[in-house]
């Protein structure tokens, strides 16, 4: 399969996703040969991990806009702990 051939970590989330959505639907058909499922199965993982970690990357790089005492808008990282 042409898709299988694509490097994983050279993928950007929205093509990793796409993939991911591709794999599921098929799976979820319940008409795939099972040493065609089990390597679906194991690149689906490797996927949702390579998301995740695209994810979690975001969300380090995320800022939210705040005022500082003198009324000027700054940036500032979202801290999750605190309810951002």
């Amino acid at each position: 399969m042409a898709a299988e051939a694509t490097e994983i970590s050279a993928m950007s989330f929205e093509e990793a996703m796409a993939e991911l959505e591709q794999i599921v639907q098929r799976l979820e058909q319940g008409r795939t040969p099972l040493e065609e499922a089990i390597a679906a199965y194991e690149r689906g993982a490797a996927l949702k991990r390579h998301c995740e970690d695209k994810l979690r990357l975001a969300q380090e790089k995320v800022e939210k806009i705040a005022l500082d005492r003198a009324g000027v808008p700054v940036a500032e990282p979202i801290d999750p702990e605190n309810g951002g």
